[in-house]
């Protein structure tokens, strides 16, 4: 299996066979990755994927297979291939930790090192963030709005296989309980869980005997899919073949509030008082806020998750801010940038209450307060894991909700308006 070092846009080998020619290859260079704003309606983004990007930053090598095919293709001349041959990251990487929020502007990933050797990064790093956070940041909306209640991601259908693997690992950062994918299970022990199709009652004479089959696989607290033919004689016969005892049942369809009501009721009425309901079928962050209200216990969400809701891109950014230590701008109409190296803070009120983001040159750096926290964290030094071992998916669930909590509620809301805290620039000195 190759590694990911072809998972790169030609310009960025353009870009270094003419620096390697000119000789500026080496130049002392700092590029940042942030988002100039956040997608239509949102109030905050969630930082995702950090992990994954080390890794294959790690991995992100040149071998014989990868030489040839550039070769093959004429996309780099001798010179730049014998010093690919060679290549390895040694720069440094700065960023937000995995599970923190960030705003318009927010700096959340810093690559210093030679233009030859950071420039490559680009196309990698922003296919991993875009995807990661953007996934992340729908997902955060939802545990939002999921109010406590389990969510079950089910998207790897609707998606890229490989894409459904890491929007599995987003998503559980981002508050969700567990996936139906089970390479994420296995690569980064996202807890699985998963019900049946229509197809298995299908499959079967009748509702009672598929039902009967799944329990006598899986055990009474297993969950039954009972609206296949009618709800109500599903949910009779899900009762019936596992006994007041059964987990759960799953409804696909419909109105998914008034049947959860209905479902309630007959459960009840039949003993099966601790019968749990879930739902799912087509379900969004506004599908589930509005069942709030009814006795849901745990939602199933695919498509909007895997596609980020309406925003399957985070719109980051991968932009040079120095050379050799002098600030260098991008002045271009709508697409401006500001020039040299940043670093950010959060100011809180002594409640805890988070009050604004405060990006400034990380040469001129602010006073900070004593509830300030400042954002960004050591990633990789010379090359090399700055702090031996990542922090677990766990520890990046604890820091969002955490980050969550922090920020004032009228910035939790789904209805739009500004991002949930201001950010302020702090001009050089």
């Amino acid at each position: 299996m190759t590694g990911p070092a072809l998972l790169t846009d030609r310009y960025e080998l353009t870009m270094l066979a003419a620096a390697l020619a000119d000789g500026s290859a080496q130049r002392h260079c700092v590029f940042e990755v942030f988002a100039r704003r956040l997608p239509e309606g949102r109030r905050y983004g969630v930082v995702a994927g950090t992990g994954r990007l080390l890794e294959a930053i790690e991995g992100f090598r040149f071998g014989p297979d990868e030489l040839s095919a550039l070769a093959e293709q004429g996309v780099a001349d001798a010179a730049t291939l014998d010093w690919l041959a060679d290549y390895r990251f040694a720069g440094d990487v700065d960023g937000y930790p995995e599970g923190e929020l960030y705003f318009p502007g927010s700096p959340v990933l810093t690559v210093t090192g030679s233009f030859a050797e950071a420039v490559l990064l680009e196309t990698l790093a922003l296919s991993v963030l875009n995807h990661d956070c953007a996934i992340a940041s729908a997902a955060a909306r939802m545990s939002t709005a999921a109010n406590g209640r389990r969510l079950i991601e089910m998207g790897s259908r609707r998606t890229h296989e490989q894409a459904a693997v890491a929007a599995a690992r987003a998503a559980y950062l981002a508050g969700f309980t567990a996936t139906s994918n089970l390479e994420a299970g296995r690569r980064y022990s996202v807890p699985t869980a998963g019900t049946s199709a229509h197809a298995f009652v299908m499959l079967h004479d009748s509702e009672l005997e598929a039902f009967r089959s799944q329990v006598a696989a899986l055990g009474a607290k297993t969950t039954l899919l009972v609206d296949t033919y009618d709800l109500a004689r599903g949910v009779e016969a899900a009762v019936a073949a596992a006994g007041p005892e059964l987990g759960a049942v799953r409804i696909d369809s419909g109105d998914l509030g008034v049947l959860a009501r209905q479902t309630r009721e007959q459960l009840d009425a039949l003993g099966a008082k601790t019968t749990q309901i879930l739902v799912s079928g087509d379900l969004d962050e506004y599908a589930i806020a509005a069942l709030r209200a009814d006795p849901v216990d745990a939602y199933g969400v695919g498509t909007s998750l895997v596609t980020g809701s309406g925003a399957p891109t985070a719109g980051m950014v991968y932009k040079l801010v120095e050379v050799d230590g002098r600030p260098v701008v991008k002045r271009s109409e709508h697409k401006q940038s500001r020039g040299g190296r940043k670093s950010a803070l959060r100011r809180h009120k002594p409640t805890g209450t988070a009050l604004e983001e405060v990006v400034y040159p990380t040469a001129h750096p602010v006073t900070a307060g004593a509830h300030d926290r400042p954002l960004s964290v050591p990633l990789v030094r010379d090359g090399r894991p700055a702090v031996p071992g990542l922090p677990s998916l766990q520890d990046s669930r604890d820091h969002l909700r955490s980050a969550l909590v922090s920020v004032p509620w009228e910035g939790l809301k789904l209805s739009r308006g500004e991002p949930a805290l201001p950010t302020t620039f702090v001009e050089p000195s």
